[in-house]
């Protein structure tokens, strides 16, 4: 099938053709739905490989996440889809699996197909990365993360203050015997800033961590409920919580309901990330909703604005106390 072809069908030149399908020139309205009709009669895809030659560019949008099945993620790329639907861009997903040679493969081959911009998860890049991205010569958005250094443009949440908040919304609840229950994997840098922006925002109020205890692999319910067994059985004392996510925090909540403890008065939880998919738990898990789709609808937005920028846009987390932390005294 060639563009002869849809010319033939639609009653115009060759050229006629190529403008409408590429948006280029003044073409009559009639003509374009003429144009059209034609094409998708005759099932005509047109090249766009040939089209990059010329323009030096397609009109995909690369987007870069550690992860397909970490629940962070779908969130993101709902946003940028609702911004990019009613666009002629369309993003093409990559993973990293929180790898950074990985993520470097990957975002080389993104650019190598000049895509009109690239979306990465993260602050955190290999040097030839780093500058893969500051030379592409489109709009580059880091996502996720302000706490850093971003090659472009980035928008996110700052991991570190939204840590020391969560601190200080327990300690206002009179908790003080605190555990925290995260990952060990120093690749999932952002856990690692609300970690230490966590003990910070405790050390602010005069309070230590009285135990902490990580996991490798995969969070869940069932990797939230074996360290919290685990965790209390070693020091039965703790009146609260503290969860690298809410999937932990939901196999957390789960043990403790089994072994009749009272939430919140005598042991609070809580999670990161607000996810919606718990709401059927028999409480609701004190949460960070940190901003996912929003990130993703302005990191597209940025998309669509096609300007190389190195605008960094600061979203707040918000604190929802669900059913799992006492009432502030």
């Amino acid at each position: 099938m060639t563009l002869r072809d849809v010319a033939d069908a639609a009653g115009v030149s060759e050229m006629t053709v190529s403008r409408v399908l590429r948006n280029r020139g003044d073409v009559s309205d009639r003509t374009r739905e003429r144009v059209f009709e034609a094409a998708r009669a005759l099932g005509y895809v047109p090249n766009k490989i040939a089209g990059a030659l010329a323009s030096n560019r397609v009109n995909l949008v690369g987007v870069v996440i550690p992860s397909l099945s970490n629940m962070v993620f779908p969130d993101v790329l709902h946003g940028i889809g609702a911004v990019l639907d009613d666009t002629p861009l369309q993003p093409v997903i990559g993973t990293s699996k929180y790898d950074r040679d990985r993520e470097e493969k990957v975002i080389y081959e993104m650019l190598s197909w000049r895509p009109s911009g690239l979306i990465v998860a993260g602050l955190e890049h290999s040097e030839a990365a780093r500058a893969m991205m500051r030379n592409a010569g489109v709009p580059v958005v880091e996502v996720m993360d302000v706490d850093g250094d971003p090659v472009a443009a980035a928008v996110g949440i700052s991991h570190q203050a939204a840590g020391r908040a969560m601190a200080s919304e327990i300690v206002a609840r009179g908790y003080s015997r605190i555990g925290y229950l995260g990952s060990s994997s120093i690749a999932d840098a952002r856990a690692q800033k609300r970690y230490r922006g966590f003990k910070a925002g405790l050390s602010e109020a005069g309070l230590e961590l009285a135990d902490e205890i990580f996991y490798d692999g995969a969070s869940g319910f069932g990797t939230g409920r074996g360290m919290t067994q685990a965790l209390m059985e070693r020091t039965s004392d703790l009146d609260f919580l503290y969860y690298n996510t809410d999937m932990n925090a939901a196999g957390g909540l789960l043990y403790c309901l089994e072994k009749g403890l009272d939430i919140p008065g005598e042991i609070g939880l809580a999670g990161f990330n607000s996810f919606e998919v718990l709401d059927g738990l028999p409480m609701r898990i004190a949460t960070m909703d940190s901003r996912r789709d929003q990130i993703g609808r302005k990191a597209a937005e940025l998309m669509v604005a096609n300007e190389l920028t190195t605008e960094v846009v600061r979203l707040e987390p918000e604190f929802l106390p669900g059913d799992t932390v006492r009432a502030k005294a």
